[in-house]
Parts: structure tokens; sequence; C-alpha cells
């Protein structure tokens, strides 16, 4: 590859985009060019500011169509000559300006997906961190010396035993048999204080059979009680109760 196809593999290289046997030439150029090595600096630097910019997935068809676009622009042949020139904006001989934008723009593409799919795991990670601390406080309530449990029917084949413990202040929910809620909406748990119902949570609405513990404390609730609300849930009941059930004594 001659000196002058070596200076307009800039950008390429700026992007990781060369073949290997491209970037082992490319590199030694860099060794004796230092105005490449200038070029290759400031792309990356744009490049890495751009794509941190980005904090949102890209359109699927944007790479397609920058990778399209990249291959209809003409490369402009650079002068020769160049060793110790002066680094300036308006230089247009080694890298055409629109194809050197179309590839900064794949680049910050590129890094919204990067940050895109770090927020996914970070999410995903936070998420499986919940339900474990959850699945330990459900099995800390099942277990303790003072659980005390109260079953009932529900009707239709369906059954739910509340497990209730004072030193965990704490109550959870086992319901078997129950038919889904209708589209759109979700059984919603409460907490009856003494007649003033509380929100305890959501129930699955795919699972007939589920296990739940009720958010937040007991403290003087006496009972609980499931309606069908719409999905999301409800501030307060806005249907009668599919089931109320009376917490088992002290």
């Amino acid at each position: 590859m001659s000196t002058a196809e070596l200076h307009t593999l800039t950008g390429a290289y700026a992007l990781h985009a060369l073949p290997e046997d491209e970037r082992r030439e490319f590199e030694r150029h860099l060794s004796d060019c230092e105005a490449c090595t200038q070029e290759v600096r400031e792309l990356s630097a744009t490049a890495a500011r751009l794509g941190l910019a980005v904090a949102e997935s890209p359109p699927r068809e944007l790479r397609e169509r920058v990778l399209r676009e990249i291959t209809t622009v003409r490369q402009e042949v650079p002068s020769h000559g160049r060793r110790g020139r002066t680094v300036s904006a308006g230089r247009t001989g080694r890298w055409s300006s629109y194809a050197l934008a179309a590839c900064i723009a794949a680049a910050a593409a590129f890094g919204g997906v990067a940050v895109w799919q770090n927020q996914e795991a970070q999410d995903a990670r936070q998420e499986a961190n919940q339900a474990t601390q959850q699945s330990e406080q459900l099995a800390q309530v099942l277990s303790a010396p003072d659980a005390k449990t109260s079953s009932s029917d529900l009707g239709d084949g369906a059954r739910a035993t509340v497990v209730v413990s004072q030193g965990q202040n704490r109550a959870v929910i086992l319901a078997s048999g129950m038919e889904r809620p209708p589209s759109g909406k979700v059984y919603q748990l409460w907490f009856n204080d003494e007649g003033t119902m509380r929100s305890a949570g959501l129930m699955d609405p795919s699972a007939s059979d589920d296990a739940v513990l009720l958010d937040g404390p007991v403290d003087g609730a006496t009972g609980m009680g499931i309606t069908v609300e719409p999905a999301g849930g409800s501030a307060e009941p806005t249907s009668d109760p599919v089931a109320l059930m009376e917490f088992p004594s002290a």
C-alpha cells in the first residue's frame, strides 16, 4: 500500500475498522507520520466523546445506512509532502469531510449501543438483586419460629394460605389455582388496617400459583384482601374483594 493510500486510513483506524494486515501496516506508518498520528488522536477523542454523549438505543437501520453511504463517497487523493505540515480545520485532502462525518456518526451510534447495553445489564443485575432479597425475606418469614398460618378457600378450586411473623413484622401469601385476571388487570394485595385498606403489592397476573411477600410491614393489620385492579395497581381498591382473610391470632 502506498504512502498516499495510508494517509487516507486515519478515520478507519480510529474506529477500529481496519483488517488486521492493514492495521499493522498503518501502525508502522504512524511511527513515521506525525500528521497522521495527530489526526488519529483527534478522531479517537471525538468519537469517544460522541459515544459517551449518547444514552439511548439508535435506530436499527442507522448502522446499515451509514455503512451504505460511506461506500458511495469518493475518497480524495491526498497531496504528497505532508510530513511536518500543520494540522488545520481546512484540510480536506486526506479524508472526505462527508465520509469523516459519517464515520463519526457511526462511532457515536456504536457508542450509544454500548452505553445502552451497559444500562440494560445494570438494570438486569438490579432486578436480580431485588428478586434475591425478596426471596430471602420470604424464606425468613416462612421459617420464622413465631410464624403462624391461616388458610381459606377462594372458590372455583382456588386456595390461599397466609403466613404471618410478628417477629419479622412481615406476611406472605401462598395462592394456588387462581384464575388469571382479565386482560389489562392484575390481582392487588391489601393490608386490612381495621377497615382501612393499605396496598401490599401485586401478584403475578400470569401465575395461577404464587408465593408473594406482602409489601410493607404488618404493623397493626388484622387481615388482608385481594382485589382486581388495573395493570400497575391502584392507590385504593376499585372493585369488590376477591378474598378477605383474617390474619392468624398471636
